[in-house]
């Protein structure tokens, strides 16, 4: 794997790619592959984890600065601010939704 940021989709290819690896490896007795395939799985869920964690952090960070936006235009009367404030707090919500830990 590489040494780009975290990604659930990469992450999960390489889960799943090392599980077949692994199996194909533990069916033909070849015992290399069936420890490159269980090591190529470890990494894709430790990168699908990391991914995972960014963007729950990236969805607080959202929120967080969607919700000061929001208060800030409210209190101003500045109606644009207020809005924008809130699709970006919605938006980090949903985020931070989707990339829940189990």
């Amino acid at each position: 794997m590489s040494s780009q940021e975290p990604s659930k989709v990469s992450g999960q290819f390489h889960s799943v790619k090392g599980t077949a690896v692994e199996t194909i490896g533990d069916l033909t007795g070849m015992q290399s592959w069936s420890q490159s395939g269980k090591e190529e799985h470890v990494k894709g869920e430790g990168e699908y984890n990391a991914g995972q964690a960014k963007g729950y952090a990236e969805g607080v960070a959202d929120r967080v600065t969607g919700y000061k936006d929001s208060v800030v235009g409210a209190v101003t009367g500045d109606k644009a601010q207020q809005a924008s404030g809130n699709v970006k707090n919605e938006k980090g919500q949903t985020q931070q939704e989707i990339n829940k830990p189990a």
